[in-house]
C-alpha cells in the first residue's frame, strides 16, 4: 500500500509520497538512521505537490483549524487534486500519513481516506521538517523562518488574545497583598502600642484604634508638653472632644517613664510607617474595588468586592471559578474541612469563603447551609456572565442580590420569592434598553457634531465671502488704477511724440527762414562789390 505524507509547513501545505518501504520495512530505527542523510532520504521520500498559503492571514486560519483538528476547504480541495481517486463503495489504495490524529480522523471520515499517525509516519515527517527547504527549490534562504517565526507570533497572539481592563490576575495579586498589609498593620500597630505605652500607658485604654493611636502618638510626642493647646488637634484626630480633653488630663498624670528624645524620634518614625502603611492600604481597596467592577461587575454587586476577589484568587483565575459548579463553590476554600470530614467520615463542611458574605450572617442558624447553597448558586451564575459576556454591565448582579433577599425573607417571614426565569427577563430588558439608549445617544452626539461643523462652516461662508468680494474689489480696484496709470502714460507719450514732432517742425521752418535770409544777404553783398567795381 502506497504511503502518502501530508506536511503543514508555516509556508503552505505539502505532500510528499514515501517509496521503497519494502527495503526499510515498517522499522522505525531504520527510518531515524536515514533521515539525517538526505541522499538516503531523498530516495525514499519525494515531493508529489506543494500548495503555498495566500497570505499571512490565511496561513494562520489554516494553522487554527488544523490545530483544532479540522479539514478546511483549502486542504480538501489539495488533497482531491494531488491525491489518487478512491472509487465509491471500495478502500483505498493507499494511506496518508498526518501529525495530529484529530485532523487524521476528520479526513477519513469526511474523504474516507486512510489515514495513520503512528511512530513511523512521525519519523518520516521529522525527516521532511529537517530537509523541507530542500525539496522547495523556489524557497530562498531565510524564507522560511521568517514564515515559521511571523506564523508563530501571530498564532500565540491569538491565542493569548485579552483585554487588558479585564486581567483577573491584577485582583488576585491585589487581594493576596491586602491580606498581607491587614497582618502587618496590626502586627506594626500592636509594637507601637506597646512600645509608646512605655511613656504613656494611659492612651491605650482612651484611643482603641491602631490608626487613631499612631497619629495620636506621632502628634503628642512627648507627654509632658501637653496642654490645652493640643485639644483641638487631638478632637480633629478623634473626633471626640471628651476624649481629647481626657488623653490631656491622663497626659499630665500620667505614670509612665520618659524617654530620651532619641528614643521619642523612633517612636514617631514607626508610627508615620504604620500611618504611611494603612493610607497605602485605602488606596489598595479602592484600586481592588475599581479593578473588581472592571473585571467582574456582577460578582462584585452580588456577593462585595473582597470576597468575589478572594473567590477568583482562590480559584486561579475567573474562568477556572466560572468553570466551577456551583457545590464546588460553595466550599470553596474549605478543601482541609472538606477532605477531613470525608476521612472521619463526619459532616461535610456546608460553607467556605462566602461564610464571609453579609448574607450568610444574616440567616437563622438553621437556614445557613440553605443560604449557602442559594448563594453559591447565584455567585456561579454571576462569575459565568462576567466571564462570558462582551460587554460589562451590573444589572444581572443586582437582580440576583434582590433574588438573595427575597430568600432570605422567606426563609424569615415565608414571603414566596419571585421565580428565577421572571428576574432574568427583566434583567434582559433593562440591558436591551440600556444598549439602545446608547446605540441612539451615539448618532445624536454625531449628529451634534455634524450640525456643530455645519454651523461653523456657514458663519464662516459669508465672512469668506465678504472678504473675497473686499479681495475681488480691491483687485478690481488695483486693475482699473492700473489701466488709468496706462492710459496716462500712453497720452504722455503721445504728447511726447507730438511735442518732438512740433519742435522738429519749428526747427525745421526756422532753419528755412535762416537759409533765406542768408541768401539773401549774400545776393546783397554781390550787388555792392559788383557796383563798387
Amino acid at each position: 500500500m502506497a504511503l502518502y505524507l501530508l506536511y503543514e509547513s508555516s509556508s503552505g501545505y505539502a505532500l510528499f509520497q514515501a517509496q521503497g518501504l519494502d527495503e526499510i520495512g515498517q522499522n522505525t530505527e531504520a527510518v531515524r538512521n536515514s533521515v539525517a542523510d538526505l541522499n538516503r532520504f531523498g530516495k525514499v521520500v519525494q515531493l508529489t505537490a506543494f500548495q503555498p498559503f495566500e497570505s499571512a492571514i490565511d496561513g494562520l486560519n489554516q494553522c487554527n483549524s488544523v490545530s483544532e483538528g479540522l479539514m478546511t476547504d483549502e486542504l480538501r480541495s489539495f488533497l482531491e487534486l494531488n491525491l489518487p481517486k478512491v472509487k465509491e463503495g471500495k478502500k483505498s489504495k493507499f494511506s496518508l500519513g498526518v501529525a495530529e490524529p484529530k485532523l487524521g480522523s476528520h479526513i477519513s471520515e469526511t474523504m474516507k481516506i486512510t489515514c495513520q499517525s503512528g511512530e513511523f509516519v512521525l519519523e518520516l515527517l521529522r525527516g521532511v521538517r529537517l530537509h523541507f527547504d530542500k525539496f522547495i527549490k523556489d524557497l530562498k534562504p531565510g524564507d522560511l523562518e521568517k514564515a515559521q517565526l511571523g506564523l508563530a507570533h501571530s498564532y500565540s497572539r491569538a491565542k493569548v488574545k485579552f483585554n487588558v481592563n479585564r486581567v483577573d490576575n491584577m485582583v488576585i495579586q491585589a487581594i493576596f497583598l491586602l491580606d498581607t498589609l491587614d497582618k502587618d498593620i496590626n502586627s506594626f500597630s500592636m509594637r507601637v502600642r506597646e512600645w509608646y505605652s512605655w511613656h504613656f500607658p494611659e492612651l491605650v485604654k482612651i484611643v482603641n484604634d491602631n490608626y487613631l493611636y499612631a497619629r495620636v502618638a506621632k502628634l503628642i510626642e512627648d507627654k509632658s508638653k501637653l496642654s490645652e493647646e493640643h485639644i483641638p488637634a487631638l478632637t480633629e484626630i478623634l473626633g471626640d472632644e471628651d476624649k481629647a480633653k481626657e488623653t490631656v488630663e491622663a497626659g499630665k498624670a500620667s505614670m509612665g517613664q520618659d524617654l530620651t528624645p532619641v528614643d521619642l524620634i523612633n517612636v514617631q518614625l514607626f508610627a508615620q510607617r504604620v500611618m504611611d502603611l494603612a493610607e497605602y492600604r485605602k488606596n489598595l481597596y479602592d484600586y481592588l474595588v475599581t479593578k473588581m467592577n472592571d473585571i467582574a461587575p456582577n460578582l462584585a454587586s452580588l456577593i462585595g468586592e473582597v470576597v468575589g476577589a478572594r473567590l477568583i484568587s482562590h480559584a486561579g483565575s475567573l474562568t477556572n471559578l466560572a468553570k466551577c459548579p456551583s457545590s464546588t463553590l460553595q466550599i470553596l476554600g474549605a478543601e482541609k474541612a472538606l477532605f477531613r470530614a470525608l476521612k472521619t467520615r463526619g459532616n461535610t463542611p456546608k460553607y467556605g469563603l462566602i461564610f464571609h458574605s453579609s448574607f450568610i450572617g444574616r440567616a437563622s442558624a438553621k437556614n445557613k447551609g440553605r443560604m449557602a447553597r442559594y448563594l453559591a448558586n447565584k455567585c456561579s451564575i454571576a462569575s459565568r456572565i462576567d466571564c462570558f459576556a462582551e460587554r460589562g454591565t451590573t444589572v444581572f448582579g443586582e437582580k440576583l442580590r434582590e433574588q438573595v433577599e427575597e430568600r432570605l425573607e422567606f426563609y424569615d417571614k415565608g414571603v414566596a420569592p419571585r421565580k428565577n426565569i421572571d428576574v432574568m427577563k427583566s434583567a434582559i430588558e433593562t440591558t436591551q434598553n440600556k444598549d439602545v439608549e446608547m446605540e441612539e445617544a451615539q448618532p445624536v452626539e454625531a449628529s451634534a457634531k455634524k450640525s456643530k461643523k455645519k454651523k461653523s462652516k456657514s458663519e464662516d461662508a459669508p465672512a469668506e465671502a465678504a472678504n473675497g468680494d473686499a479681495l475681488e474689489d480691491a483687485k478690481s480696484g488695483k486693475k482699473k488704477d492700473k489701466r488709468k496709470k496706462e492710459q496716462g502714460h500712453g497720452a504722455e507719450e503721445m504728447n511726447g511724440i507730438n511735442g518732438d514732432v512740433a519742435e522738429q517742425d519749428g526747427t525745421a521752418k526756422k532753419k528755412k527762414k535762416k537759409s533765406k535770409d542768408e541768401v539773401a544777404a549774400a545776393s546783397e553783398t554781390k550787388k555792392k562789390r559788383k557796383s563798387k567795381e
